[in-house]
């Protein structure tokens, strides 16, 4: 028999704190219209000082356990997307594991910036596949407002925190039709963060802070998730009038109107989360995942396709029959 895995439940958290256009024009040179013109953020949420990606990701990992009637002892995978981790070991993964109560479970983490989530599941999709897992639990949670320059207006105004997470379970029914995933070390200085514990002096000054040259990385994006788009509609035999739903990575809108015009697609098909949200890296498609879910517009037996790009630079795609 063959088997697959499929989407068993979904979750999401966001933080509290609300922090505005508004008040980021209030200590850097830019403007509500200026911001939401170019990259179609109005709000992003910000973690309190006793949270953490792994907190985060607890919320989001309850919520996706209970979509799924699924008690925590049925898991034996976590795997975390996550590029602002509390420690560098052990992993968010294993302090998940550890607020969740799970003993039988492999725990680990995957660092592929906004790409994460994505990769992730395209781990854990094969782990199922090959029988090596039953139940697995992929979270994207990142607080990327702590490692924001907030005196650069090229990247202040672009990312938020939040998690996202999505429960696959073995079955006999296609879920996760496909996933793809790549990466080009090449492009290294467009989009980096340098770790401010193991930099020499040379490079000292712009460390623990993300760093990026925008225009470059938009026209790498626009060009790569257009490839993937078209790898993942041939790996399947399907054409574009095929895919229900785009959930991008939510980046830029100009990057996600570009990919949903290399599908065909109306906007009304894509699930656009960016405006109260921001950019939050590796949560960001499952958290718009999540939420076109739990309101409604995602339903099941639809095909859904999911893609993201990312810092290294990384890319994949996720092709789902929800």
């Amino acid at each position: 028999m063959i088997r697959y895995s499929k989407v068993l439940g979904t979750g999401g958290y966001l933080p509290a704190e609300i922090r505005t256009n508004a008040q980021i024009s209030e200590t850097v040179d830019t403007s509500d219209s200026w911001i939401f013109e170019r990259t179609g953020i109005k709000n992003r949420h910000i973690a309190a000082p006793h949270e953490s990606a792994a907190s985060m990701a607890e919320t989001a990992a309850r919520q996706a356990l209970e979509a799924a009637n699924c008690d925590p002892s049925d898991i034996d995978l976590i795997i975390v997307a996550t590029g602002t981790p509390e420690y560098v070991y052990p992993s968010t993964a294993c302090l998940l594991q550890q607020r969740l109560g799970i003993k039988n479970a492999a725990a680990f983490d995957v660092q592929a910036a906004c790409s994460g989530s994505i990769y992730a599941l395209s781990i854990a999709d094969q782990f199922i596949k090959s029988g090596g897992s039953k139940k697995a639990l992929i979270i994207g949670t990142e607080i990327c407002s702590r490692i924001v320059d907030w005196t650069d207006r090229g990247t202040c105004i672009l990312f938020g925190d939040g998690a996202g997470a999505v429960l696959l379970g073995a079955s006999d029914e296609a879920g996760v039709l496909s996933t793809h995933i790549h990466s080009d070390g090449e492009y290294e200085n467009l989009l980096y963060c340098r770790n401010p514990q193991t930099t020499t002096a040379e490079t000292q000054d712009d460390a623990g802070f993300i760093n990026m040259r925008g225009n470059e990385v938009f026209k790498v994006a626009v060009n790569t998730l257009g490839r993937i788009v078209d790898e993942t509609l041939e790996a399947n035999n399907m054409a574009k009038e095929d895919i229900d739903w785009l959930v991008p990575h939510q980046a830029n809108i100009r990057i996600i109107m570009a990919t949903a015009k290399k599908l065909k697609m109306s906007m009304d098909q894509v699930v656009v989360t960016l405006e109260n949200q921001g950019n939050t890296s590796s949560a960001s498609v499952l958290l718009a995942f999540n939420e076109a879910v739990r309101d409604g517009r995602i339903k099941r037996g639809q095909v859904v396709l999911l893609e993201a790009f990312g810092a290294g630079f990384t890319w994949g795609s996720a092709l789902i029959k929800y």
